[in-house]
């Protein structure tokens, strides 16, 4: 190592959330000692984010935790229709299908990747993400409080405090990461900011029990949005139902100003107001929870500072509509975890690790922009509800919603436009899967010219083997007759270089090279044959061309063509390592 210092952990990461937790996973995957404190008793208490999409079901894929996620899931099928209606037991007015389980665009999202959509509650994520990482050698110290930092030019001195006896003392780490979420001291202690609007609108949570299952069974959905006059509903207009357990544990949600102060959480106001969404008047229910979030919309536009990296929501901070939340943090920490190993093991310089901000800043700010639009793009839908003139709007809108003659033709074409709106919150797979890598660990493509998009790449997913993508989702077939995915043989905390069978020099030139974290995947050779011929549908280069692919599964490098010999595959192959990697094969740490 650079250094040697005795370190108390390579890595220290302040909080557990989805990004906290995955960086532990990923970084105890790859062998490398990782901390985590967190002031809290255990992980989350309460459902929060809960929509895993495709590109966060393929890092836990990767990480070896997707059964596990699956098995304590709603499953896809069941996130199914998102429903408009005047109340759960009353008549309804519209449903949207969503999530990609509509027949238009399920085909869609089953080419896109090997991994269905989840519908995984923060407090079910969380214990996953904690138990895999601990028992792959993470530490964890709970009930620990994070002070503050100094760093120099080794490492950082993290300050903590024991909440159960008091005492503080200093931890040694090669590495900081604030994953401490929307009031993030890590980013404040490291001099980041986000700039935006904090606090823009507010809206009141009720987590409870009651078996809806009459309801809603027959309709599978995890959000049914209630349209009525007999509540208030905040900025987006509309009430929420959110099935947790389907059909027996639900979130009730509904906006209020908060200049106007806190919600009344009266055990009869909410179930005032339940029985106002379910539309079932002498409804008992079980209160568990009550919260409060804010409509937030900013964004950091740097993550890091020297030795001191943030993520997840400290540095994006948004409404959880479309569902990019804890999506992005996981992919945040999955970016940076390999990253981090990389310099700590040697086989990287420093300079990787200016990467992070330069990939995952531009992220960050596209969720912030589409998770806002997301509520803004329900205005046309209540204009469609509602005719605010009349003394009961709900009910007028309604009315003329369901009139024969042409105000009723008029407003119905409004409604199909405003429904189609909202699949850029519901069945938007481009900005999912679409995110583009561009820094200095990634080689721009020589021949590739810019690209050019054949579909809105805000709905639809655009595969390519171009650097800075996402490598393909092709069906392969493994040595033992099962399917594997593309995905499948890259990964797992190295780099790949992935070549055809006409691709021997390719083969030749890594096996010359013989680095420690890197493998060649031939596709056509037993264990990845491709008898669909779907790799060869999308890899976009010739057989005898070659990918490199970073752990965590972004295109890094490509050839078009055959390289002439194998010196010369290695020369170019080890230019391009050194290129990404900082041009270090020296300890970098």
């Amino acid at each position: 190592m650079h250094s040697s210092e005795n370190f108390h952990t390579d890595v220290l990461v302040v909080g557990s959330g989805p990004m906290g937790a995955t960086t532990a996973l990923a970084l105890a995957t790859y062998g490398v000692r990782v901390q985590v404190v967190n002031r809290y008793n255990w992980t989350a208490n309460t459902p929060r984010a809960h929509i895993t999409n495709q590109r966060a079901a393929e890092v836990l894929r990767d990480l070896g935790v997707e059964a596990d996620a699956r098995r304590d899931a709603t499953p896809w099928e069941w996130m199914g229709d998102t429903l408009f209606t005047t109340s759960l037991a009353g008549p309804e007015i519209a449903r949207l299908r969503t999530w990609g389980t509509g027949d238009e665009r399920i085909g869609d999202y089953l080419q896109g990747s090997p991994c269905p959509m989840l519908d995984l509650p923060q407090n079910k994520m969380e214990p996953i993400l904690v138990q895999q990482a601990a028992a792959r050698g993470a530490v964890f110290s709970w009930n620990t409080q994070y002070l503050g930092h100094v760093q120099d030019a080794h490492g950082v001195t993290v300050s903590l405090r024991d909440l159960n006896d008091g005492r503080e003392y200093a931890v040694r780490a090669r590495y900081l990461v604030g994953a401490d979420g929307a009031r993030s001291k890590v980013m404040d202690d490291a001099g980041l900011a986000v700039e935006g609007q904090l606090a823009r609108a507010a809206t009141a949570y009720v987590l409870f029990k009651a078996d809806l299952t009459r309801y809603a069974a027959h309709r599978p959905s995890i959000l049914y949005w209630i349209v009525t006059s007999n509540a208030a509903f905040g900025e987006i207009g509309m009430g929420l139902l959110r099935a947790i357990e389907p059909w027996k544990q639900w979130i009730a949600g509904w906006g209020f100003d908060p200049s106007q102060g806190e919600p009344d959480f009266s055990p009869e106001e909410i179930l005032h107001k339940v029985r106002i969404l379910t539309g079932v008047p002498d409804l008992e229910i079980e209160i568990d929870s009550t919260s409060v979030w804010y409509v937030n919309q900013a964004h950091a536009p740097v993550y890091s500072q020297g030795r001191v990296f943030c993520g997840g929501d400290a540095v994006h901070r948004h409404p959880p509509s479309s569902g990019l939340g804890s999506n992005t943090c996981m992919q945040d920490a999955f970016n940076l975890a390999w990253k981090l190993a990389f310099v700590v093991k040697g086989y990287a310089g420093a300079s990787l690790l200016d990467s992070y901000t330069l990939e995952r800043a531009p992220v960050g700010a596209q969720v912030v922009a589409r998770a806002n639009q997301s509520r803004l793009d329900y205005a046309p839908l209540n204009q469609c509800f509602r005719d605010k003139s009349a003394p009961d709007p709900v009910a007028a809108g309604l009315a003329q919603l369901a009139d024969p003659g042409p105000a009723g033709v008029q407003r119905r074409a409004a409604l199909a436009d405003a429904l189609k709106l909202k699949n850029y919150e519901f069945n938007a797979q481009g900005v999912e899967l679409n995110q583009r890598c561009v820094s200095a660990a990634v080689l721009p493509d020589a021949e590739g010219g810019e690209e050019v998009w054949r579909r809105d790449p805000q709905l639809y997913l655009q595969a390519t083997t171009r650097p800075g993508a996402k490598l393909p989702h092709a069906w392969l077939v493994a040595r033992d007759g099962h399917r594997t995915s593309t995905l499948d043989v890259v990964g797992r905390g190295q780099f790949s270089l992935v070549t055809g069978l006409a691709g021997q020099a390719w083969v030749q030139a890594a096996e010359a090279l013989a680095r420690p974290f890197l493998r060649t995947v031939v596709i056509g050779a037993p264990g990845a044959q491709d008898v669909y011929c779907a790799w060869q549908a999308v890899r976009e280069i010739d057989e005898a061309g070659a990918l490199l692919v970073r752990p965590d599964g972004v295109v890094a490098w490509r050839q078009h063509q055959g390289a002439a010999t194998a010196l010369q595959a290695q020369q170019t192959l080890a230019q391009a390592l050194d290129q990404i990697l900082g041009q270090a094969t020296a300890p970098g740490a």
